[in-house]
């Protein structure tokens, strides 16, 4: 019976260590997954079937909709070529931002920033017995406080939007 037992408990630990990283992300509801619904546009009739576009497997539709496209738009902008150059209205902008310096490699080195961070702070915390979401607990310290941010700014004499309720 002690077997039985020690074997219960040991398959329970070793189950539990499973390394998932920082971001456990699963569902608990019995429900639909509310994201995977795409919405797609009204489906359109060609204007003559006999010259009709050559497909193109694993592009995209004509009615398929661009969430990126639709949130530049709302925004008053658009998408345009990332790469392309910067436009005129901008350009103030992009002086400023950039008045002290750029660095050409800055996704990179936040990336590296950020890899080591992440392996810092999961040493001897990636194995647990009930699953976690890490993410939280790891960057707890990089978040920003919208309540005690606001105070600050408030006190310091600016004129500051709404935050949000406090939870």
């Amino acid at each position: 019976m002690r077997k039985l037992a020690f074997l219960f408990v040991l398959t329970a630990l070793v189950a539990g260590c499973a390394n998932v990283g920082l971001r456990d992300l699963k569902s608990t509801s019995k429900g639909p997954d509310e994201f995977g619904i795409a919405p797609v546009g009204a489906l359109q009739e060609p204007l003559n079937y006999s010259e009709l576009p050559t497909p193109t497997p694993g592009g995209s539709n004509r009615a398929d909709r661009s969430a990126l496209a639709e949130g530049a738009k709302a925004f008053g902008g658009n998408l345009g070529d990332a790469n392309g150059p910067v436009p005129a209205r901008d350009g103030a902008l992009v002086r400023h931002v950039s008045r002290l310096g750029v660095n050409p490699n800055i996704r990179e080195t936040l990336a590296e920033t950020d890899a080591a961070f992440r392996k810092r702070k999961a040493r001897l915390t990636q194995y647990r017995i009930v699953p976690v979401d890490r993410y939280n607990q790891a960057y707890r310290k990089e978040a920003l406080d919208a309540q005690a941010e606001q105070g600050r700014w408030l006190r310091a004499g600016a004129r500051v939007p709404s935050a949000p309720p406090a939870p």
